[in-house]
């Protein structure tokens, strides 16, 4: 491969055996391994454009460090990156379009992070769960633990392990807190997709037993606003912003009486925080939200929707060049609340407003779900059940767990 091209994924600094290295991630999953690199290979990667030749590379390498790069070095590093689908080109094609293609000809959802994130086996993930939601920090800590009703919920999709504190407190006793037969969740779309909204009509299978989607009202959803959703996106494969929820809901309910999911993953919102605008002044944004609350609306039994949003992402991990120090974590819970005030208030836009202000500056990966959740709110206020930081020394994810009362 003479030009070669870096497929968009995740690169960060950190630490492996003792060594500091560049992490290289991707963020869709279609290339399946972590990738540790020594930080020299940066300026060697940042010209893996499909513009420069590996002469090029080794030009320019050069012209920054004053010593020889060698192209057998150059075609290792390429070879192991193609290896592993990190590159572009006729064998990522190739394996992308047979992951989608398994994808879209199977029945169901598959359980995507059973046995990397959590156990495979079911009553081993029980446990988990059941000792995650009695987490001494949460509300079963309380003399009287939250048990008002609720109409909708805001749940952190972090990892069951940094998370387990939000989680218990969002849902927490939630087999009690509603009798909704219908849950509509909004994720985020980690990877992207190609729409603001990206409905999935498939069941989603867990350890626990499968979820049954309401592909009655994909259907119709798809019918009220044709070309402006993205039905059984690629992105569901293995996003895990509702795949825990699904999980959750299962635990909780799965044994006590039926329920049906609509999962529904929300797009980036970016192209309307760098311009300004308002995500819900755009005809096709409106007009799906408007066909989400008339179909809600419509229904005969109980709704509860469900947002899996985390917040803040700062840190080196994630592009910024300072440490994580006690000032910042200060600095960025002090933001967060400010933020979650709209929230509070059922105010979308002025949620909205604040995260576009700052020009996401503090990378608010739940911007699109708690977005969405809010505008079929229709001005609902919101309790704040928690708020956690999740802090390492090369980045800190925050989080929250929000109730709004039947």
């Amino acid at each position: 491969m003479e030009y070669p091209k870096l497929r968009p994924v995740e690169a960060f600094p950190t630490e492996a055996d003792g060594r500091k290295v560049l992490c290289l991630r991707d963020p869709t999953h279609y290339a399946e391994a972590v990738l540790f690199v020594p930080p020299a290979a940066v300026e060697i990667l940042r010209h893996f454009d499909g513009e420069h030749s590996v002469l090029d590379i080794q030009a320019a390498y050069v012209r920054c460090h004053g010593q020889l790069l060698f192209r057998e070095e150059v075609e290792e590093l390429i070879a192991t990156l193609d290896q592993h689908y990190f590159l572009e080109g006729d064998r990522f094609t190739r394996h992308q379009e047979r992951l989608e293609a398994q994808f879209r000809q199977a029945a169901t959802r598959p359980a995507f992070l059973a046995g990397r994130s959590y156990p495979q086996e079911g009553s081993e993930l029980g446990q988990m769960l059941e000792q995650m939601l009695q987490h001494p920090q949460g509300p079963v800590s309380k003399s009287d633990p939250v048990k008002d009703p609720i109409h909708a919920l805001i749940a952190p999709h972090i990892d069951f392990m940094r998370g387990g504190v939000g989680y218990a407190w969002g849902y927490g006793g939630l087999d009690q807190r509603t009798d909704a037969e219908l849950f509509v969740i909004f994720g985020t779309a980690h990877g992207g997709t190609n729409r603001p909204f990206a409905p999935c009509a498939k069941d989603f299978e867990t350890p626990l037993g499968p979820v049954r989607t309401d592909r009655a009202l994909v259907e119709e959803l798809k019918r009220r606003c044709p070309g402006l959703l993205a039905v059984d996106d690629i992105a569901h494969r293995a996003e895990h912003s509702i795949e825990f929820q699904v999980i959750l809901l299962q635990h909780l309910l799965g044994a006590k009486r039926p329920f049906r999911i609509l999962p529904i993953l929300c797009g980036s919102l970016q192209e309307w925080v760098l311009a300004g605008q308002v995500p819900s002044d755009d005809p096709e944004v409106q007009r799906v939200l408007e066909a989400l609350r008339e179909l809600l609306d419509a229904q005969d039994t109980p709704v509860c929707l469900v947002a899996g949003a985390d917040l803040a992402h700062v840190g080196p991990r994630f592009g910024d060049a300072g440490p994580i120090t006690p000032d910042l974590l200060r600095w960025i819970e002090e933001q967060d609340r400010r933020m979650l005030a709209p929230v509070t208030a059922g105010d979308p836009e002025g949620f909205f407003r604040f995260v576009s202000r700052e020009k996401d500056r503090r990378r608010v990966c739940g911007l699109p779900p708690v977005y969405t959740l809010l505008h079929l709110m229709r001005g609902r206020t919101a309790e704040l059940l928690h708020y956690g930081q999740a802090p390492d020394p090369q980045g800190v994810v925050t989080f929250c767990s929000m109730a709004f009362p039947a």
